[in-house]
């Protein structure tokens, strides 16, 4: 298929190595200081988006809030740095953010040679790619020649170029810094197609000035495993993070949610009075009290619960659970044993 486009403009945005800051007292610095900088998207809905009152919330922001959470008791306890695809690393290796939840793709390269750890995955996702209806378009093998608009310094630019190569198609990549110049870049006709991560279009659509004149396109070209992500140096705060996320994900498997979680107390299942703290000393264990998956669900819900809220079905977004399930129900969402 033939693409007629107006001229697009390349952006192309070095970037920057830094040397990790290796902290082994983020904890100490944390309690000291009384919040937790969390760095986040520039707004992405459902996922870590401002709302007209500059109050954040999302799956990823409710990441940051669970550990505020366990930490302090008190989810509120979180201060938010909005970060491009571009410096959210930067801002991470050097310390001027705790800990990173901002639909980031977890990748050997990541994990190791920049420095960081990555605490888990929050949400199962894969590249995807979205045209308007108007062109006719039904599969990605029709964007031969397609001028393409995306991120800077995300690792869709790579799996596009792969596609493209594999495909023997060529394109024209249109990239920016900051994801609203992508959206209204692409919105007003200066490329042909836009990609990023199958949730992203989902919740980048419905920025445009007519959603409904656009459409995902089947096909997913890649795995994007996105979570929480903290420095190397520090397993006291990554085993916080993580294990965060995986007592948000084994409250929704044992049925404890934040409704009925006072009630929850007064089980007899060993493994819920364990995951409570109503016996053992699992939150001892990471440096906090027992009560610490308590005020997670308490006052921020588990997994299943942000889900729902933020993203699910009854949301703009109507994202299914799909991959993103239990493991016990079809999904790959498989918390490691609290005990």
């Amino acid at each position: 298929m033939k693409f007629f486009n107006s001229l697009a403009a390349l952006v192309v945005l070095g970037t920057t190595a830094v040397t990790p800051v290796a902290s082994a007292a983020t904890l100490d610095d944390v309690m000291k200081k009384g919040f937790i900088q969390c760095g986040v998207s520039q707004g992405l809905p459902g996922f870590s988006n401002p709302d007209e009152k500059g109050n954040w919330t999302g799956i990823d922001i409710d990441v940051c809030r669970a550990v505020a959470a366990a930490v302090f008791g008190d989810a509120s306890q979180v201060k938010y740095t909005p970060l491009s695809a571009k410096v959210r690393f930067t801002a991470l290796q050097s310390g001027e953010i705790d800990m990173l939840s901002r639909n980031t793709t977890w990748t050997l390269t990541r994990d190791t040679s920049l420095g960081l750890n990555f605490a888990g995955v929050n949400y199962y996702d894969g590249q995807g790619f979205m045209v308007p209806k108007k062109l006719g378009v039904e599969s990605a093998k029709e964007l031969d020649g397609a001028a393409v608009c995306t991120n800077l310094g995300t690792t869709t630019e790579l799996n596009m170029s792969d596609y493209f190569a594999a495909n023997k198609m060529k394109y024209t990549p249109v990239v920016f810094e900051k994801a609203d110049e992508v959206v209204a870049a692409y919105d007003a006709g200066r490329c042909d197609v836009y990609t990023t991560d199958r949730s992203g279009l989902a919740a980048q659509r419905l920025k445009m000035k007519d959603p409904d004149a656009h459409m995902v396109l089947p096909e997913t070209i890649s795995k994007e495993p996105l979570g929480p992500v903290v420095r190397h140096g520090d397993d006291q705060w990554l085993d916080i993070v993580k294990w965060t996320l995986f007592a948000m994900i084994e409250a929704e498997e044992q049925g404890i949610t934040s409704k009925n979680v006072d009630d929850k107390l007064k089980s007899d299942n060993p493994a819920t009075k364990r995951l409570l703290g109503v016996e053992g000393d699992m939150g001892e264990k990471l440096g906090l009290s027992n009560k610490w998956v308590y005020n997670i669900v308490k006052q921020v819900g588990n997994y299943g619960e942000s889900f729902d809220e933020h993203v699910g079905p009854n949301t703009p977004l109507k994202l299914t659970r799909g991959v993103n399930a239990l493991w016990n129900k079809g999904g790959l969402m498989y918390p490691m044993p609290i005990r």
